[in-house]
């Protein structure tokens, strides 16, 4: 259910512009979470900041020095929507910065799941007197942090399941379809497929199996949109995948998974990892991608990798799309069920986003 803002308290109203501005570090903060935090003194918002993109400055630091008049801050409330850090990683503790400034009260939304916070941020700052208040807007800030918290509470990325379907309900046509080049078979129009680009910004990782890649020859990068290149993980059981495909050019980060430890094939560049393909392989998949810290992931097939995600029960959203036109045979799109959240026209095509509560 939307928020009514008009019902907001006046803690709710600052916490909701938290969320509004966390926002804009999407796709660029991870492994860190995309933080927002405001700054209020005598009810007028003085200072405002994000997380920067990782390695670089946290969302209450950019917050503080956005403030003009730093005597103000000793008269002011911090609101975050995730608990300040208190420990050092690639920055100082964020937590020591609001002590070392003298803001008195202090408004979280959520509490850290990381190990290394865990509410010892809540406890420095109560400790040097600061008034912590949380849990404001504490369902809207775990939706917007659902990545962060799936990956340390779940220890396993966010996963989201994409595939297009035809009308009657196909993901890839028959083969005799086809012709001798290797490329996509399109089912959408080109604004779904520009929005699908656009997903890729935002999620650290792009899931496919091999024959997705033999068939298709995909990219797997942004094209249609601007940010930063996912990881691609890519399914390759007996390495049946030559470095001619696009797959393993070398532009951008890409783990193969494959049961042959034969590194005679291995293509350089190529981080490969060496699994057990015939027992819990989206299981031992997760546990690649958060060894390797990528809290988020899209699979974009195909069937098979689709499927057993689906009967593992290991994914969080299926976004699908449907096309207009048909293809009589070929591959019969997966079956899932869940929580449908919204129906989305896109010109010709319908989008329908499925959450697995």
């Amino acid at each position: 259910m939307p928020l009514n803002k008009d019902a907001l308290s006046t803690d709710e109203t600052y916490m909701l512009r938290c969320l509004q501005i966390a926002k804009n570090g999407l796709g660029f903060t991870a492994p860190n979470p995309m933080v927002g935090a405001v700054i209020v003194h005598d009810n007028k918002i003085i200072g405002e900041g994000y997380t920067s993109a990782y390695g670089g400055s946290h969302a209450e630091v950019n917050a503080i020095n956005s403030v003009s008049d730093v005597s103000l801050l000793k008269s002011s409330t911090i609101y975050v929507t995730l608990e300040p850090c208190s420990h050092y990683g690639k920055t100082p503790p964020c937590a020591d910065l609001i002590v070392k400034m003298g803001i008195p009260r202090v408004v979280i939304a959520l509490k850290d799941p990381h190990e290394k916070v865990a509410g010892k941020g809540i406890k420095k700052l109560e400790d040097a007197g600061c008034t912590v208040q949380v849990g404001i807007l504490q369902k809207e800030c775990e939706e917007h942090h659902k990545r962060f918290l799936t990956f340390f509470i779940k220890k396993r990325p966010y996963i989201i399941l994409k595939w297009a379907e035809t009308a009657d309900g196909f993901i890839a046509p028959d083969s005799t379809k086809r012709g001798e080049e290797k490329k996509p078979y399109w089912i959408t129009n080109t604004k779904s497929r520009q929005l699908v680009h656009k997903w890729r910004s935002e999620e650290a990782g792009i899931l496919v199996g091999t024959n997705t890649v033999l068939a298709d020859n995909p990219q797997l990068n942004l094209r249609d949109w601007a940010g930063k290149t996912p990881t691609r993980i890519i399914l390759d059981r007996k390495l049946k995948i030559s470095k001619d495909f696009h797959v393993l050019d070398g532009k951008q980060n890409t783990i193969v998974c494959t049961e042959l430890a034969d590194s005679d094939n291995f293509v350089e560049g190529v981080n490969y990892k060496v699994l057990d393909f015939s027992t819990n392989l989206p299981q031992q998949l997760c546990k690649v991608m958060h060894e390797e810290q990528i809290q988020s992931v899209i699979i974009e097939g195909g069937l098979q990798t689709l499927q057993s995600f689906i009967e593992a029960g290991l994914w969080d959203e299926a976004r699908i799309f449907k096309g207009a036109n048909t293809f009589s045979k070929g591959i019969t799109a997966p079956k899932v069920t869940g929580r449908t959240l919204k129906h989305i026209q896109i010109l010709t095509d319908q989008l329908t986003i499925i959450r697995n509560d």
